[in-house]
């Protein structure tokens, strides 16, 4: 219902509006159209272990996203035309915003009622110090500040802005950054 309420409030901020009333009425997805796909994404999210707290925020940036990139009189066949660009961009939108959702949980803080994390012993120091070492030694220094933001937690996008190239070639960098140090120590 909160998704009706919202989707309808953005319908109605939209350029269309400023067309005649007769061209907006056929603009607009149906009721039917709007439950359907909240149905749909409320059983991604359930596929996708989301917490359920979480579903409609998750629902309600899929209908934007949809907002921004599909027709409203097309939003009736996202879910019974499976070769349209309308669907494709559907499902894009789901697994977008189901990434993000997923990738903030990971990064979530830390609750205040659990334990503090114990101290770093000295092997995993002096692992760490080995890890540095190498990496000083055997990857480009592009690779290093790649492994250093990945290693703070921030996500391959962010990471791709604060260097100015693509999400690509930040995947790629990281990949041969790891397969260059796995091969250091002969893990790979």
């Amino acid at each position: 219902m909160m998704v009706a309420v919202v989707l309808g409030t953005a319908l109605a901020a939209t350029p269309a509006r400023a067309k005649a009333s007769s061209t907006t009425a056929a603009s607009e997805p149906t009721t039917k159209a709007i439950t359907d796909i909240s149905k749909y994404c409320q059983t991604c999210w359930r596929n996708a272990r989301l917490p359920a707290d979480r579903w409609q925020d998750c629902t309600q940036a899929v209908f934007v996203r949809l907002l921004e990139r599909v027709e409203a009189e097309k939003w009736g066949s996202v879910l019974v035309d499976s070769e349209t660009a309308e669907r494709r961009e559907f499902l894009r939108a789901i697994d977008a915003v189901k990434k993000r959702t997923q990738r903030a949980r990971k990064f979530a803080t830390l609750s205040p009622e659990l334990p503090d994390r114990q101290p770093v012993s000295n092997a995993s120091r002096d692992d760490r110090e080995a890890v540095a070492k190498a990496a000083s030694e055997v990857l480009s220094p592009r690779q290093r500040r790649i492994l250093e933001l990945c290693a703070d937690g921030w996500p391959v996008p962010d990471i791709a802005k604060e260097l100015a190239t693509t999400v690509e070639r930040v995947s790629d960098e990281k990949y041969k950054a790891i397969r260059k140090l796995q091969h250091c120590f002969g893990t790979a």
